[in-house]
């Protein structure tokens, strides 16, 4: 099912299915979210959620017992329900159930508001812990955005942009995880980044962890329209396009969590940026997006 959002002349619609904000336009009815075209990628918005990125073998340790889990997690194919709604923010649910126990035994509970503001959108997640014992988690988000947004434009006009100048280099991701010390050069110095398929290409998707900028920009160097995402308290960050496609989209995500790192332990908890919550203790992570 979907829900209609209304901003003064901006508009909205999230999908109980995974809780998605699945369009969003400005005044002058430009659509910034990526419309999910198979051809490409079938996803637009996903939540990550309880794990971000792959799992070593598809494999992890929960309470002594080896499950299975594919990637990014369960939350984006469960339904949500609609526990409140505004004319320009809703709010939806999700508890665990037969099938997440299967996968996750830990009572929870998961609420995600979209929210339209002047100029863009909150996407805010809270995470409760409504059981009796420590409970783990990672969470991200996975945004993809049209890119190029307007006609006559393709994605080598874009860049993406720091508000600091930052040195930082991308992890490498192979099919056994990631390793630290499994590094490549990528921002040196710069604020800036030009986009070009061959990062994608190359690596797959671009990860950095210890950035100093808390938000980042995707803008056209032909009409100066993107997207800022700010993303505050994040530890890491990712750029992702489907490699070898020429895919028309980029997904900017902050994460709490990332794939299997070489020598992590056997246990979800054990995974980097992992979260762990008290019984009865929540936290809320937010991300904002605004247009340019």
């Amino acid at each position: 099912m979907e829900l209609e959002l209304k901003h003064g002349d901006r508009t909205a619609r999230v999908e109980t299915l995974g809780a998605e904000l699945v369009s969003y336009r400005d005044g002058t009815g430009r659509e910034y979210i990526w419309n999910g075209d198979p051809a490409y990628w079938p996803g637009r918005n996903p939540l990550l959620f309880p794990i971000v990125g792959g799992l070593k073998d598809g494999k992890i340790h929960v309470k002594g017992k080896e499950v299975s889990m594919e990637r990014h997690g369960f939350a984006r194919r469960q339904e949500f329900t609609v526990a409140a709604q505004g004319e320009d923010w809703a709010e939806l649910t999700l508890e665990q159930n037969e099938a997440t126990l299967a996968l996750y035994p830990w009572s929870f509970k998961l609420t995600v508001r979209q929210q339209l503001t002047d100029d863009g959108f909150v996407t805010s997640v809270t995470v409760a812990n409504t059981g009796d014992e420590p409970m783990p988690f990672c969470v991200g988000a996975h945004t993809g955005f049209r890119c190029p947004l307007d006609e006559g434009e393709s994605f080598t006009d874009y860049e993406i942009k720091f508000p600091q100048r930052e040195t930082c280099k991308t992890l490498v991701p192979d099919g056994e995880g990631m390793d630290w010390n499994r590094t490549l050069p990528c921002l040196e110095d710069t604020d800036t980044l030009p986009l070009d398929y061959h990062w994608f290409d190359q690596l797959d998707t671009l990860i950095f962890k210890g950035l100093k900028s808390e938000s980042v920009r995707l803008v056209s160097r032909k009409s100066g329209h993107g997207v800022e995402v700010s993303f505050p308290g994040w530890p890491m960050l990712a750029f992702w396009t489907m490699p070898h496609k020429q895919a028309p989209y980029l997904c900017i995500e902050p994460w709490h969590g990332c794939s299997a790192v070489a020598g992590e332990g056997p246990e979800l908890a054990d995974k980097a940026f992992c979260i762990t919550l008290a019984p009865g203790e929540s936290r809320t992570v937010s991300y904002q997006a605004k247009t340019l």
